[in-house]
Formats: C-alpha cells, structure tokens, sequence
C-alpha cells in the first residue's frame, strides 16, 4: 500500500505561525504579561451582547442566508453610504464572513487560478501568505522598509508586476507597522492598480483605529476602484467582538458572488446570534468605539515612550492600528530568538517581526491593547531583562 504522506504539497509550503510559536511556548509559563494578543482588552458594548441574547432567546440559532442576514447586510450598505459616500447592494454586493480572514481566504479562492501572482505587503498580516498558497496562487511580497515609513515604494510595486499578475492585497491601517497610506499614497497605488489591471483586496479592519489627525480612506471611494476592488473588515478590532467571529466583503456583485458560492462550501453561513449582535454594533451608539480608540492613545504613547528610554530599542510613534514595531537591530539577534529571550527572562510575550515576513527580521510586534498597568509592568520587566545583554 502506498504510504500517505500527513500533508499535501500547499501546506508543505507554509510554516507554523509565528505567533502561534511564541504562544505555545508561553503555556506552561506563569505570570506572564502578555503582548502578543492582536485583539482588544474590551468588552463589547452592552447593547451588542444583549442583541446576541435576545437573539438566542428568540431562537435566532439556524441557519441563516449564506450571504448573511438582510438586517446586517442593509445596515453594512447603510454605513458605507453614510461614512464614505459609496453605494453597495445589500442583496448581491455584500457578503457576511467569519471575520475578515475567511473574507480574505474567500476572495483569493474566487479570483486566483493555479500560477497567478498575488502581491501583498511585507511586513504584513500572517493569514496572507498561507491564504494565497493555499487558493494555488504565488505570493509576491512588497517589501514596506523602515525609511519609507513601512509604506509600498511605487516604484518597487510597479516593477514586481508581471503578465502573471493577478490580484494586490493592501491593509492600511498596517498589522504589524500600525502604519496608515494617506489619500495621495492611495491614490498612486489606485493608479497602478488600474493600469495593470490587477483586482485590490484592500484589508480595512482597523478603519476606526487612528490617531492625532491620521485619516482612514475607503480604497474603493477612488477613481475607478470600485469595480476592481474587494473591501474587508470586521467587527472584531472596531466593536471588541474578535471571538465572535462577523466579517465582511463589499465589491462588486460579480466578485461577491464568486465568494458567495465559496463560502456556500466552506462554512455554509455565519453564527446567527453573532449577527444579530454585530447588526446591533452598527446600529447603536457609536461612542464605544470613541472611548476605546482615546485609551489606545494613551497606551500608545506610554509603551512607545518606555521603549525609547531603554536601551537597544528604537519605536516610532504608530498612526493606526494597536501595535508598536520597534527596531531590535541593537541587539544583534534574530527576532524570533529575542521574543524567546523575553518570554524566557522577562516573562513578557511578544511577537517577533519575522512572523510578518522577511521586512520583518530586526524588528518585534508588541500590542498595547492591555493596561497601562500591564504595559509599565512589562516594560519594567523587558529594561531589567535586557541589561543582562551586551550592546
């Protein structure tokens, strides 16, 4: 009989996460401070979890639409409308998905065929790389570097373009940088997209997520991108709600459909009391949302102030998002050994830059979506700790 090998080909391909590396080595450890976690330490509003359960009682628990309940879709059309000036048909130009990773997964099965090159950003979000393996595609990282503010050189974007390719994926505000493109910058890429014709999945899913005077803009409010463009968000960073797992796709109906037909095979439909929930989100007051991006703020500029004061590390202040991504080079060490050595020594957990692609070596990922507490604690931690190095 014919040994069976234990993979295939495609996940031969891809590696454990590094996240997930640094997570199960933190197991079995105790009072660890933990800022490896991509979600925030909210809870959702009242009025979100209350739609959940009232949902529950009303015995909301089957199957619903595999497009997504109408009360969700329209309130989605609704919003984009309202914030961004850009018209979306509930019935066949939205798609309600497990959060914004399966949308991303979704998108790439129904536009990549086997060979197509799809562009995306390095450092950039982990699920993408694996994503566009595992839809047949090949994955052409954009180098983002530290000089450009870890944005795309559009030079560099443009000569990475071939007659293979098929799709570019862009996140803006940034996982890991905590980045954010400004409408000019947008603009460009929008222009490049357009005369290469390459269609844009464009990860949204920290819109809300901004500081001091930054802007967020809607990829598909510019000129010519709405026919071209997928946009992905979520409920899970802007409403606390990660573990609810609601997120969704806006494009137009022919691509929508395309991953309307995926997501029938793949996960039938999204958790109905879930979103009843994220419908409840959209629809209630907003100020939660106010509240907790004010707290990011403070908490951004406590970890990257502290960081700054000890030795070795140098963090710029981030524009989005609710990460820091501080240059380790000093140190004279691999990323992922580094995250090790904290998690080991200084009983911190991070998350090397490694994890986030090859843009990514010299750099950490550190979330300050915990306490100011646990932020000055780990810090504290992560000084007493890298005074045993020599730099």
């Amino acid at each position: 009989m014919r040994k069976h090998e234990r993979r295939t080909e495609k996940l031969k391909n891809i590696k454990t996460s590094g996240i997930r590396c640094l997570f199960e080595l933190s197991q079995n450890m105790t009072d660890l401070v933990n800022l490896g976690i991509g979600e925030p330490d909210f809870s959702p509003p009242k009025h979100v979890t209350e739609a959940a359960i009232l949902a529950l009682n009303e015995g909301k628990t089957h199957y619903s639409p595999s497009n997504g309940i109408p009360e969700l879709r329209e309130a989605i059309a609704e919003k984009y409308s309202r914030e961004y000036r850009v018209s979306y048909a509930p019935d066949n130009e939205i798609l309600v998905t497990v959060g914004a990773t399966e949308a991303v997964a979704i998108a790439l099965m129904a536009l990549v065929n086997p060979g197509d090159d799809v562009l995306l950003p390095d450092p950039g979000f982990v699920c993408y790389k694996p994503a566009v393996l595992l839809a047949g595609g090949n994955p052409v990282p954009i180098p983002m570097k530290l000089k450009d503010g870890f944005k795309p050189d559009f030079e560099t974007v443009t000569s990475l373009i071939t007659d293979r390719s098929r799709v570019i994926i862009i996140n803006s505000p940034n996982n890991p940088t905590g980045s954010v493109m400004t409408y000019d910058e947008l603009k460009t890429l929008g222009k490049i997209a357009v005369e290469n014709d390459l269609i844009v999945i464009s990860d949204e899913v920290y819109e809300k997520i901004t500081y001091d005077q930054t802007k967020h803009y809607c990829f598909a409010t510019f000129p010519d991108q709405r026919e071209r463009t997928i946009v992905v968000n979520s409920f899970s960073k802007t409403y606390a709600m990660t573990g609810l797992r609601v997120g969704y796709a806006l494009g137009p109906k022919e691509l929508i459909s395309s991953m309307t037909l995926a997501q029938q095979f793949v996960v039938a439909s999204v958790n109905s009391p879930a979103q009843y929930a994220a419908t409840a989100a959209l629809e209630g007051d907003q100020k939660f949302i106010a509240n907790m991006v004010s707290e990011f703020d403070i908490r951004r500029r406590l970890i990257c102030n502290g960081l700054n004061e000890t030795k070795g590390f140098r963090c710029n202040l981030p524009e989005g998002a609710f990460y820091v991504f501080p240059n380790i080079e000093d140190f004279e060490t691999k990323s992922l050994d580094f995250s090790q050595f904290l998690a080991k020594e200084a009983r911190v957990v991070t998350t090397p830059g490694s994890a986030f692609g090859r843009q990514g070596e010299g750099f950490l990922r550190l979330s300050y979506s915990t306490s100011s507490e646990n932020i000055n604690e780990a810090l504290h931690r992560i000084e007493q700790a890298t005074q045993k190095l020599r730099i």
